[in-house]
């Protein structure tokens, strides 16, 4: 039997997709927000996570490269996106974290169950849609750092608590804004994480 792992920040979309995989597999599935995610993925040991790549919280998956994301990917863990073509920098972030699968969301139910056995069999799957639009966009203009203050940013989390959290300076944090602001051309860090979100970058 297949272990599955669901991270969504949303509790309705949790259920609703481990309701959905339940009835439509041979599946044993859990779910979690982000804040338990490293307690049930130690729990459950999944064979697969599946990921909404435009869910806030993504981020400690998609761009961690500490004890968050290897606590939760662990080394025979496999990645299962769920994305949208019309975000292709969130695309971009999936592949450069070694995603197996890229499931588009306007898709059917069937294929994510379909892409689910392929990656847990050790095959890679990717829709058509996301695979066009992962090949047509450019790399993001912001560093791994720029992104992860812009996430935090947009989360709520203040200058001296993103400072806290990722270990900096609070000019450096601030530098980071700035640095951001004006590579996406943004008017303030409300425009900055507005024209990030809606490019996928954070």
């Amino acid at each position: 039997m297949t272990r599955i792992l669901v991270l969504h920040s949303v509790n309705l979309l949790r259920s609703a997709l481990t309701a959905l995989l339940r009835a439509e597999g041979p599946f044993d599935v859990a779910a979690a927000a982000w804040t338990r995610a490293e307690q049930q993925a130690e729990s459950l040991q999944p064979d697969v996570c599946v990921v909404d790549v435009d869910c806030p919280g993504a981020s400690a998956v998609l761009d961690g490269d500490g004890p968050a994301r290897t606590g939760v990917l662990g080394r025979n863990t496999a990645l299962l996106v769920l994305a949208t073509a019309a975000r292709p920098g969130s695309l971009r972030r999936a592949f450069q974290a070694q995603a197996h699968g890229y499931v588009d969301k306007d898709g059917s139910p069937g294929r994510l169950v379909q892409a689910i056995h392929k990656v847990a069999g050790g095959e890679r799957s990717v829709d058509a849609s996301l695979a066009s639009a992962l090949l047509e966009n450019g790399s993001t203009p912001l560093s791994k750092r720029e992104r992860s203050v812009l996430a935090r940013a947009a989360d709520g989390d203040s200058v001296d608590e993103i400072a806290h959290a990722l270990h900096l300076a609070r000019g450096t944090v601030r530098n980071y804004m700035a640095s951001a602001g004006r590579k996406v051309g943004a008017r303030n860090r409300v425009d900055a994480i507005r024209i990030s979100r809606q490019a996928g970058w954070v």
